[in-house]
This record gives structure tokens, sequence and C-alpha cells, in this order.
């Protein structure tokens, strides 16, 4: 079996070599020394690790990010190198259910954020597996967006997300889908149709989940 986590963790390691600790990402105000302390406390602090998405933690987070990333890049990247079998997020069991996505958003969010960057091949087996994840994606991070959204993947199926509205249809690959629905607008190689105020005010939108 294809193991599409643990190929693109490999991919986004090599990559963050290559960039080095101080290199910029597509995370806003994020290095790339930033970015794989990030990663270490989803991984290893699971307490910690709730800042992302729980306010009352975001403190803690933001404070032991900054700790780790003080360390030594190579002794960091070799932590991301071996994930913990012990994790919820990336034991043998849920690894390559939760960490695709991550993995290739964080790849990408390196290789983007350099001068002139260039969408790379995706495997199709990947791409299904994205494409699996832009439903609950989409629904999220476009829920209170005063549209009804139509996330099209030409030849393979539609979803529907938005609060609802006039109909915005946006298209792509699964690749490039979940960047744009990540709040990565700007470097997501996407089409979008509908009235020009709202694409205009979709690819400047706040999104993430």
């Amino acid at each position: 079996m294809t193991r599409y986590a643990r190929n693109e963790r490999q991919a986004l390691i090599d990559t963050l070599v290559a960039a080095g600790p101080d290199a910029p990402t597509l995370c806003e105000g994020w290095t790339t020394r930033d970015l794989v302390a990030h990663m270490l406390i989803r991984e290893r602090e699971p307490v910690a690790g709730l800042g992302v998405i729980v306010k009352p933690l975001a403190g803690l987070t933001k404070s032991r990010q900054e700790s780790i990333a003080k360390r030594d890049y190579a002794k960091l990247i070799e932590q991301l190198r071996r994930p913990p079998v012990w994790s919820p997020l990336s034991n043998p069991l849920t690894d390559e259910v939760i960490n695709p996505l991550e993995m290739y958003i964080h790849h990408e969010d390196v290789r983007r954020a350099r001068p002139g960057w260039k969408a790379r091949a995706i495997d199709p087996g990947l791409s299904e597996k994205l494409w699996g994840r832009v439903r609950g994606t989409g629904r999220l991070s476009l829920r209170k967006f005063p549209a009804a959204v139509v996330i099209e993947w030409p030849g393979h199926g539609r979803v529907s997300a938005g609060a609802g509205g006039p109909e915005v249809t946006l298209t792509g690959e699964p690749s490039e889908l979940v960047l744009f629905l990540t709040g990565r607008q700007a470097h997501a190689d996407v089409a979008l149709t509908g009235p020009d105020e709202l694409t205009g005010r979709l690819r400047s939108a706040r999104l993430g989940i």
C-alpha cells in the first residue's frame, strides 16, 4: 500500500533541509524553523497543540512553539523525520488517515514561498485522498461565506459549501483546492466564476480551519 503521508513527510523534510532554518513560508510570520516547531508540537505535545483551535490555550501553544524553534534545526528535523508511534496523530493506525493533507499543505508552504516555484505532479492516489478532504474542509472554512459555493474537480465530482446566496464555482485539482480552502488563495491555481464582488471577496477572505 502506498504511504502518502510518509512520502509527503519525507519530501517535506528534503525541502526543509534544502531551504535552511530561516527561509520564508506561506504561514504568515513563520520561517521554516517555526513551521517545524509547529509540526512537532502537533504530534508530540497534545495539550499545547490544542491551542491551534482552543483559544484559551493559544498562549501556551505560542510559547512552546517559540521555545522549540530556538533549538538546533538539524535536531528538530530529525524529530520530525521520526514521528512518535504513541501520538494520536502519527501512530501507524492514524498516520495515513490524518497526515497526507497536513504534510502536503506544509510542504507547499515551503515550496511556494520561494521565487519561481512551479506546481509539481501529484500522484493520482494522493489527489484522491486530498479530494476526500475537500468536502469537510470546504464546508468548515466557507461556513460563513455569503454564497452558495460549488467546489468542483473537473471530471470527478462536486461538493457544496458556503452559507447560501448567489452561486460561486471554485474549480481545480484537489491539490490546489485544499490550498485555497486553507487560506493560501494567492498561491493556489484555481478558477473562480460568479459575481465579481463575491469572487474577489473569496480570493481575499481569511479562510482556514
